[in-house]
């Protein structure tokens, strides 16, 4: 279980790499692969500094505990195998939606893949009110409060931030030859982009912790619900910036190339805008996605530059994905609790990664007929339906 969740953070790095520098890639103002090496050392520097996320993961999905406080009997069984079940079904349900969205380049969600895939794993084997929904009533708790809330409101202000912030950028910037400016703000985006990576660190690679402390919990080696084992801080820093250092390099092509044509300005007003709400929304505990609070900061940028060209298809195929991303999740992690529980012990478990493998290995296979990597990451694009170009800098400045 705990190489699975590993292997979850794993995709959660490299599927999210382009949140924060698929910008920076985009204008120039770091090379590919710099850009992945300096990400992901931030990637494991961000995942020490705080464990809020993680204590939401752990305590917001699952009712780990009946009314009268104590752990739920179906859940403790057999040395915790009913929990564990839940947990691997849930990240199978999350990496094979990962892998799906990353091989048709869509910057989906990890954040609702692994709380979608636990969502539909728990109601399989305990039912819907198995799941946390709501907290006791005096604060934003359970799935709504922590996951569903920050999902809907995150991209929205992330979107009004950064069409702000390039709005005033190019507003007090009138006058300034764009050689110099664009030259100067490629300097502003390497500061940033890495904020973007250091939040990134502080709230996706704590989702992991959580999974694998809950799987602690579920065979007793772990009891304390506030506090997350060194151990597994380490293990998920270093995976989920290793997964970084890969570079998805499908996504940031999507990110960068083909919502905007972005220039340095709107680059270095998207990764503020990012950074400031990834790095709220951490410390309040929220399990928010990434990659749409980057998403929104990058439409934000198109919207506040008056004669930029957002390309409204890619991000419709975007919004569509980000809709269908928990049910998805939820729906493969039933299926695959109902195929671990109905094989039962130890075999099950088995059974349910032989075909996380498989499906991996496919989705691996298939991703080699188009591949993209950090020689073609910036090239022109081009609409596949329709052949169009999305206009180049030059076209739009």
């Amino acid at each position: 279980m705990v190489v699975t969740a590993l292997a979850f953070d794993f995709t959660n790095g490299f599927h999210d790499t382009g949140n924060a520098m698929a910008t920076s890639i985009a204008t120039g103002a770091l090379k590919p692969k710099v850009a992945v090496t300096l990400s992901a050392i931030l990637n494991l520097i961000g995942a020490f500094l705080s464990v809020e996320v993680a204590l939401t993961v752990t305590n917001a999905v699952v009712n780990i505990q009946d009314k009268s406080g104590a752990p739920r009997a179906e859940l403790i069984a057999d040395g915790g195998m009913g929990l564990l079940l839940i947990i691997l079904s849930g990240l199978v349900g999350a990496i094979v939606w990962n892998l799906l969205t990353w091989l048709l380049s869509l910057p989906s969600s990890s954040s609702h893949a692994l709380f979608g895939g636990l969502v539909g794993a728990t109601m399989a084997g305990l039912g819907v009110n198995g799941v946390k929904w709501m907290g006791d009533g005096t604060k934003l708790d359970g799935v709504v409060g922590k996951v569903v809330l920050p999902a809907l409101m995150s991209p929205v202000i992330a979107i009004i931030i950064a069409s702000i912030g390039t709005w005033l950028v190019f507003k007090i910037t009138t006058g300034v030859a764009e050689k110099y400016r664009e030259s100067g703000f490629r300097w502003g985006q390497i500061g940033s982009a890495s904020l973007v990576s250091l939040a990134h660190g502080t709230n996706d690679a704590q989702k992991t912790m959580g999974v694998i402390t809950l799987a602690l919990i579920a065979t007793g080696a772990w009891t304390d619900l506030e506090s997350v084992p060194f151990w597994v801080k380490l293990t998920c820093a270093l995976a989920i910036a290793l997964g970084t250092y890969l570079g998805g390099w499908r996504i940031i092509r999507t990110l960068g190339k083909g919502l905007v044509e972005i220039s340095s300005p709107q680059g270095m007003a998207a990764e503020s805008s990012s950074a400031a709400v990834i790095l709220a929304s951490s410390h309040l505990g929220f399990a928010l996605s990434t990659t749409h609070v980057a998403t929104g900061s990058i439409l934000g940028s198109g919207v506040g530059r008056p004669d930029a060209k957002v390309n409204w298809r890619v991000a419709g195929r975007m919004l569509a994905a980000w809709a269908i991303t928990l049910p998805s999740a939820a729906v493969v992690g039933a299926v695959t609790w109902f195929i671990g529980h109905s094989i039962g012990g130890i075999l099950g478990a088995v059974v349910v990664f032989a075909i996380l493998l498989a499906a991996s290995a496919w989705m691996y296979l298939h991703s080699k007929k188009t591949e993209i990597d950090h020689n073609n990451v910036n090239d022109e694009w081009v609409e596949e339906a329709t052949g169009r170009k999305l206009p180049s800098k030059e076209k739009v400045a």
